[in-house]
C-alpha cells in the first residue's frame, strides 16, 4: 500500500482516460469525480471503477469523444442527451443552464438521458449546493432488486442523493444512498475479498436469504426497509428512466462488462432555490443543536472533510501503472 495525493489520483485517472480515447475535458470531468470519491473514502466509486471506464472506452460501450446536447424545453426543465457518453461531462454541460433557471424560477429539473453510470450520485447534488441551491438526485442501474416477496430482478439499486446548503458556502445535510440494504459494490468487494456478507443484504436465486456474496450476485438484493425502500426505488426508476429518458433497469446490461450495449441510463435532478429562507436557516440550526445533544450523533454529511492524501492498495497501484503506462509518483 502507498499514500497518494488526491491531486495525483486525478492526474493519473485523467491520463488513463485520455489514453483510452476520452477527450481532455471529458477525461478531466470523470477524473474529478474519481478523485473526489477517493478523498471522502467512497472507494466503490473511485479508482475501483477506473479500469471499467477505460475498457469500455476501448470497446466503444461508452463514448469519450462526444459532445452532450443541452436543451431547455420549458423555463424550469433542462434536458441533456449524453449521447451514450459519460454522465459527468453531461452534467457539467447541463448544470450551467439549470442553475440559472433555478435561481430565476425558484426550481428547475435537470434530466440527463442516454448516459453512462454516474457512479457517485451525491457528487452531483453536492455540486448543486455550491450555488446555494438544494439538490435532489435520482438514478437507476442494472437490475438486481426483486419486488418484496419475489425473486425476479426488476430494478437496480437506484440511488437517491440529497444535499442542502448552509447558506455559508458549505453543505449542511448530505446523503447519497442506494434504495437497497447495501450498495452492489459492497457485495462484489466482499466476493473479491473472500468474505461473507450479513444476513438481510441479499437473497439467492431461489429467493432465500444468503451470506454468500456469489449467491447474492446470482440472486437479488433486498430493498432497504422492505416495501418502503422498494417504493423509493420505483420512484427513482420513474424519474430516471421515465422522465430523463434512460433505459428501464430491467433492460440495462451489467455495468462493468467491458463490452456490450451502452448503459443508456438516466439521472434526474431537482434544483431548489431556498431564496435565503430564514425558516430554513433556523431549522438547520435547530436540527444541528438537537442532534448534537447525544454524543456520537450528527446530521448526514456533517463534519465530512475531504482528505488531501489517501492510502491506495497495491492492486490498485499496479492497475494505475498498467492503465497509464507510467509509474505513480507523488
Amino acid at each position: 500500500m502507498a499514500t497518494l495525493s488526491v491531486a495525483n489520483i486525478f492526474n493519473l485517472s485523467k491520463a488513463s482516460l485520455v489514453k483510452f480515447g476520452a477527450l481532455d475535458w471529458i477525461a478531466a470531468a470523470v477524473a474529478d469525480a474519481i478523485a473526489n470519491s477517493e478523498s471522502v473514502g467512497n472507494r466503490i466509486c473511485g479508482l475501483y471503477y477506473l479500469e471499467s471506464y477505460c475498457l469500455q472506452l476501448k470497446s466503444g460501450r461508452v463514448r469519450g469523444d462526444i459532445e452532450p446536447i443541452v436543451s431547455q424545453e420549458k423555463a424550469g426543465i433542462v434536458r441533456v442527451d449524453a449521447k451514450f457518453g459519460f454522465a459527468q461531462p453531461a452534467f457539467q454541460r447541463g448544470i450551467v443552464l439549470a442553475r440559472e433557471a433555478a435561481l430565476e424560477n425558484g426550481i428547475c429539473s435537470l434530466a440527463i438521458g442516454g448516459a453512462h453510470t454516474c457512479t457517485s450520485l451525491g457528487y452531483f447534488t453536492e455540486q448543486i449546493t455550491k450555488s446555494n441551491l438544494i439538490g435532489l438526485g435520482f438514478t437507476n442501474a442494472s437490475p438486481i432488486v426483486a419486488a418484496p416477496g419475489g425473486k425476479s430482478r426488476i430494478i437496480g439499486t437506484n440511488p437517491i442523493a440529497f444535499s442542502v446548503p448552509d447558506g455559508k458556502g458549505n453543505t449542511a445535510i448530505h446523503f447519497d444512498q442506494s434504495t437497497t440494504a447495501v450498495a452492489l459494490g459492497k457485495i462484489t468487494m466482499a466476493k473479491a475479498a473472500g468474505e461473507k456478507i450479513p444476513f438481510g443484504w441479499a437473497l439467492d436465486k431461489n429467493g432465500e436469504p444468503t451470506t454468500d456474496p456469489e449467491a447474492a450476485l446470482e440472486g437479488s438484493l433486498v430493498s432497504s426497509g422492505g416495501y418502503k425502500g422498494w417504493g423509493f426505488g420505483l420512484m427513482a426508476e420513474v424519474l430516471a428512466a421515465g422522465l430523463a429518458g434512460g433505459l428501464a433497469s430491467q433492460f440495462v446490461q451489467p455495468l462493468k462488462a467491458k463490452d456490450g450495449e451502452p448503459h443508456n441510463l438516466g439521472q434526474y435532478y431537482i434544483l431548489i432555490d431556498p431564496q435565503n429562507a430564514t425558516a430554513l436557516e433556523n431549522l438547520l440550526n435547530d436540527l444541528e443543536t438537537a442532534v448534537s445533544r447525544d454524543q456520537g450523533t450528527r446530521l448526514p454529511g456533517q463534519g465530512k472533510v475531504a482528505e488531501e492524501f489517501v492510502v491506495v492498495p497495491d492492486d490498485l497501484l499496479l492497475l494505475l501503472e498498467k492503465l497509464t503506462g507510467m509509474e505513480w509518483k507523488d
